[in-house]
């Protein structure tokens, strides 16, 4: 049985910020709009071998991600950055975590709509 890739993870996020929702639906909001050419952004940094910037990029999502329990965006950010640190990407994992940021965001969209 395949286990079910959680993108948002609404429970521990609200727990992260005392259960208010307005203060987890406005940092949502801002992660949608300030991180959204990341995933762009990383990709171009590997392929221009600027290990440092993307490094930077990807450590940056994951934390971010941590922050709000965006769980699977965390998990796909600590694997490309270990990846980064190594010196060896592959190419699937950076089409990988822009998959995977497209898919947090769409789950981002759904728990904002439950309090509009």
């Amino acid at each position: 049985m395949s286990e079910e890739v959680v993108y948002v993870d609404q429970a521990e996020g609200l727990k992260r910020v005392m259960q208010n929702i307005k203060l987890y639906v406005k940092l949502l909001n801002k992660f949608k709009v300030d991180f959204n050419s990341k995933p762009d952004e990383l990709i171009a940094a590997v392929e221009d071998n600027n290990y440092v910037q993307a490094q930077g990029i990807a450590h940056t999502l994951k934390g971010t991600a941590a922050n709000l329990s965006l769980t699977e965006l965390y998990k796909q950010s600590l694997d490309v950055e270990t990846q980064i640190k190594s010196g060896a990407v592959n190419p699937e994992s950076l089409q990988h975590i822009k998959t995977c940021f497209d898919n947090t965001v769409t789950s981002i969209d759904t728990v904002i709509k439950q309090y509009d």
